[in-house]
Parts: structure tokens; sequence; C-alpha cells
């Protein structure tokens, strides 16, 4: 396809580039983003910005002032169930949120070479939750609370990680949360927001591969569930995408994840990794 292999500097550097997507290993995001930063590149960066709390605010202190356009990969902001959500809720739908019930249950271990440098359960797959509470909400956590253990593969438990997990937090404004995390489950790729208000309830429910339910005399066959992750929520990256180019095109795209965005999840998962570690409430407040 005519495709030319360059140096990483080669790429960033060249006047022939306007933006650059992050989606490297983990480890690699902080100086990648410093990097095409100051090569005045827009930049769309995976999640987390960096394993470290520390770093990662160390990145945005210096790559803010730069001025660049800059989008971290929460793509389920784009789901579309999850934007219906958010576009109730600002309609005040159900009034005042008070509780928050989500549930992420993956259907399949991602591979224990990856979850190695993944930065563990809580910075790579309940961040995206952090994230969407925060959007769905427009609120900020406070308080985290997190119970884990490592039962559907023992061996993350020799570095500290955990693959089944249940997390309480507090929003600043009053509403409560419960996040339930899982790494494998044995039907399918499970998904489910629901937002509790004194005028009703939103929900988002599990999506389904096809929308019919067949029903034959006493029984009932209804669609099952996608069977893992990306074919769940695949369409959302390409509208975060969509969103990120056309925001450089000058349309102002408000639901746009930044790098301040970035931090405050992050922060979150960090509260919630000591949570894990300390058995008790930690206090986002003090990390953020």
């Amino acid at each position: 396809y005519g495709a030319r292999a360059v140096t990483v500097a080669e790429a960033i550097n060249s006047d022939a580039i306007d933006a650059v997507l992050i989606a490297s290993s983990t480890p690699s995001h902080a100086a990648l983003l410093e990097a095409a930063a100051r090569a005045g590149k827009a930049i769309y960066c995976e999640k987390p910005i960096d394993l470290s709390l520390a770093r990662a605010r160390e990145v945005v202190e210096k790559v803010l002032p730069l001025g660049v356009p800059v989008t971290v990969g929460f793509n389920r902001r784009f789901d579309a169930s999850h934007q219906q959500l958010r576009r109730q809720v600002e309609a005040r739908v159900i009034g005042k949120i008070e509780l928050v019930q989500i549930v992420c249950r993956a259907s399949i271990m991602p591979p224990l070479e990856y979850l190695r440098s993944s930065g563990g359960q809580m910075r790579d797959q309940a961040i995206h939750f952090f994230d969407l509470l925060r959007f769905l909400t427009g609120d900020e956590v406070t308080t985290v609370a997190a119970m884990g253990d490592a039962l559907a593969l023992a061996e993350i438990a020799e570095f500290d990680d955990v693959d089944t997990s249940i997390l309480m937090l507090r929003m600043r404004g009053g509403a409560l949360a419960q996040l339930d995390n899982t790494r494998r489950t044995g039907h399918g790729y499970d998904e489910r927001i629901s937002l509790l208000g004194p005028d009703g309830v939103l929900e988002s429910g599990s999506q389904t591969t096809r929308g019919v339910t067949l029903w034959q005399g006493e029984r009932r066959i209804q669609p099952g569930l996608y069977p893992d992750w990306f074919s769940r929520v695949e369409g959302s990256y390409y509208a975060h995408l969509d969103a990120f180019v056309r925001s450089l095109g000058g349309e102002e795209v408000a639901d746009l994840p930044g790098l301040l965005d970035g931090l405050r999840a992050q922060a979150i998962a960090e509260a919630a990794v000591l949570s894990l570690q300390q058995g008790q409430f930690v206090s986002v407040e003090t990390l953020a």
C-alpha cells in the first residue's frame, strides 16, 4: 500500500503529519504524548496517560500549556446507548441523580503477558467506567472503597492484580455509585448502567447481537450477548475518532475527554487500588 517504515521521532516530527494516535503499550504513552505535543501535533492517546499518577500529572502539566488538541481514549462516552443516557440526564428526565449502578463483565481473560503490563483491573478496565460515571453524572467522585480477588486467574495475584471486584463510590453532590467488574464470564460481554433519580430510572441494558425474541409455545428464545467487549463497543471507537477529527476542523464537540478527564479518572483508579490494598475507604481528593 505504499507505506514506509520510519522511526517514531521521524513520524512525530514530520511536516506531513498533523495528528498522532498513540495506541501502544501503556508504559510508552507518557513519553510519546510529550514528544507529539512538543512537535505541535493533535493527539489521540489511549488511556491511561501513564501507569503512575505522578507521571501522568507531570505530563498534563507539561502538555496543557502547549495548547495542542488532545483527547484521551475513553471511547465509551461515544457509545450510542451511553450518549442517550447523557442527553436524558441533561434534560433532567429523572431529576437529580441519587444512585448509579454499573456492571462491566468482560467475557474472556486477556493474555497473562498483557495483564502484567496493563496496570491492573482498576487502571485498565474499571477506569473506563470511572470516566463514564463522571461523564454521565456531571459530578466528581470524592471517595472510593474497593474489594476484589483473583478468582478467574489466580496467577495475577502474584503482581497484586484482581479480576473480580466490587466498588462503592461517593459523588461530591451526594449521589452514591456501585460498580462491579469481572475479567471473565461464562455468558458473553455484559455492560449495564442504571441511573436512579426521584422521578424515575434510566437504564442502558445489556446489548444483544440481534433484537428479535422468538416465542414458541412454552419456550422463549432470546438473543444472546455479544461474545466479547470489542464486538459490543467497536462503534464507539469510530465515533470517538470521528468526533476528534471534526473538532480539529473547528467543530465544537462537547463530549471529547481531554487530559484533565484522563487525570481525574486515573486518580479514581489510584484510589481504588489503594483501597484494595488497605481495605478501607480512600479519598480521591487527596490524590487528584
